[in-house]
């Protein structure tokens, strides 16, 4: 089995990260690919950036030249999943999805622990579309940029586990979701500082998505994910 792990940023050094964790959740016979847009920002942390990166995902796994099994959309929050669904005949798994779905077979409520604040309503909206914002305790920010999270590692952990905790002592959340992939490796030293089952979108991306292949299942085509319908594309794809 091959799986895409998409990272939604051109940060290699993230894409690599990301691979690590996935590679580290998947069962012997699968192979983690993990790939890296060509354009596109360096981190992803607002509405322009994130449908610029849904385009350029999906230009990438587009590009692919191997067989594959499923993809990873491995940005929490971002748009372009339904973009994929569309396009590929295989599972696509979003890991903010992966995260939250996870996280109900294991409390009653959950918390998600992002970046910025100004990412908190793409994430809130993106669990209101995926019919997962029911049992959302809360979305809390770290105030870290994505970037930092490589910059100081020891801050952020404080900074994630902080928040935690209080969603955890406050918001009354009985899980919490890691919400950036770049936080993937971080999910012990959380559950350490608060006590509660920490969930990793990537992590949990691989399980769902290996899942999915095994039992044969993949997006439906009926009306919603129904293929592009063939037409005249102007000065698309730019040269």
């Amino acid at each position: 089995m091959r799986i895409l792990v998409v990272n939604v940023n051109t940060t290699p050094s993230i894409t690599a990260s990301i691979g690590a964790q996935a590679a580290g959740a998947a069962s012997p016979g699968t192979e983690i690919v993990p790939l890296t847009p060509a354009f596109g920002a360096e981190s992803v942390e607002g509405n322009y950036e994130s449908y610029l990166a849904a385009v350029a995902v999906m230009e990438t796994v587009r590009a692919y030249p191997e067989p594959f099994d499923a993809v990873i959309q491995a940005g929490y929050g971002e748009h372009g999943r339904e973009g994929l669904q569309e396009l590929l005949d295989v599972p696509v798994v979003d890991i903010t999805e992966a995260a939250a779905s996870t996280a109900q077979f294991l409390g009653r409520t959950y918390s998600v622990v992002t970046s910025l604040d100004r990412t908190v309503p793409l994430i809130e909206e993106r669990l209101r579309i995926a019919g997962l914002g029911a049992r959302c305790a809360s979305v809390r920010a770290s105030g870290l940029a994505v970037l930092d999270l490589e910059r100081d590692e020891s801050a952020a952990v404080e900074a994630i586990a902080e928040q935690a905790a209080r969603a955890v002592d406050e918001d009354r959340a009985e899980v919490v979701c890691l919400g950036c992939g770049g936080m993937s490796g971080l999910t012990e030293r959380v559950v350490a500082r608060t006590g509660v089952p920490v969930v990793d979108g990537v992590t949990a991306a691989v399980t769902i998505a290996e899942s999915l292949v095994r039992l044969g299942l993949t997006t439906s085509k009926v009306r919603t994910y129904a293929p592009p319908r063939p037409k005249k594309f102007v000065n698309w794809p730019p040269q």
